[in-house]
């Protein structure tokens, strides 16, 4: 993506699991990012474009954003384990980057399967008193898995047109937590033209969250 790129494994429960980090221009990162990807069974990889462009968001607001092919993608070791081991991987790369950078919080930002993986991983960080900062899901997988509850601060986006996962779905998940949901209008599920919407809305949203939290 940039020249700060670099490339790195881990060891995950099924083998080694292929992972990509992104580092900002400033020399203190200000926080950590997890960037999950769609269905590794429908041609989903950390290099899809809607991950991509998550992870060129929090680049710009000064995050290490950091990718991971799930089990099966790629070089990673294992096979697709319904979002289970995925969960697990994820967290591993959690503890991993938690490790590089302990003074640092996380962010985690998921598109499509990867906002399952990422809810159910937040779950598990919330019992154990150290939840990301902020989550960040777009084409949310609602009605496709069953997904836990998120914080209120959750930034949800989801596309006005998505026929993958209905828009319907995503307010009936979202309407009784009483979350907003951010449509795109026009938007296909993998944000065909649309893309520079989501930076802009990862962006603006995180500016506006610190300024609020400033006063």
């Amino acid at each position: 993506m940039n020249s700060q790129t670099q490339a790195f494994s881990i060891a995950g429960e099924a083998g080694p699991l292929e992972c990509t980090l992104d580092l900002p221009p400033e020399i203190s990162p200000r926080g950590i990012a997890l960037i999950a990807h769609p269905h590794p069974l429908y041609g989903g990889t950390m290099d899809n474009k809607v991950v991509q462009t998550l992870a060129r968001a929090f680049i710009a607001l000064g995050y290490v954003s950091v990718r991971m092919n799930f089990r099966g993608v790629g070089s990673s070791a294992g096979v697709h384990d319904d979002g289970i081991g995925e969960t697990q991987d994820m967290a591993l790369l959690h503890a991993h980057m938690r490790a590089q950078y302990p003074n640092l919080p996380v962010a985690m930002a998921g598109f499509s399967f990867g906002t399952f993986v990422l809810s159910r991983l937040q779950q598990q960080l919330v019992a154990q008193h150290e939840p990301a900062e902020r989550l960040v899901l777009v084409g949310t997988a609602a009605g496709k898995w069953v997904l836990p509850e998120v914080p209120a601060n959750t930034l949800l986006i989801h596309g006005e047109q998505d026929d993958t996962i209905p828009l319907v779905d995503v307010l009936a998940w979202a309407r009784p937590q009483d979350l907003p949901v951010i449509v795109i209008p026009g938007a296909d599920h993998f944000f065909h033209r649309k893309l520079h919407h989501i930076k802009k809305l990862v962006i603006d949203g995180w500016d506006r969250s610190s300024s609020s939290q400033a006063l």
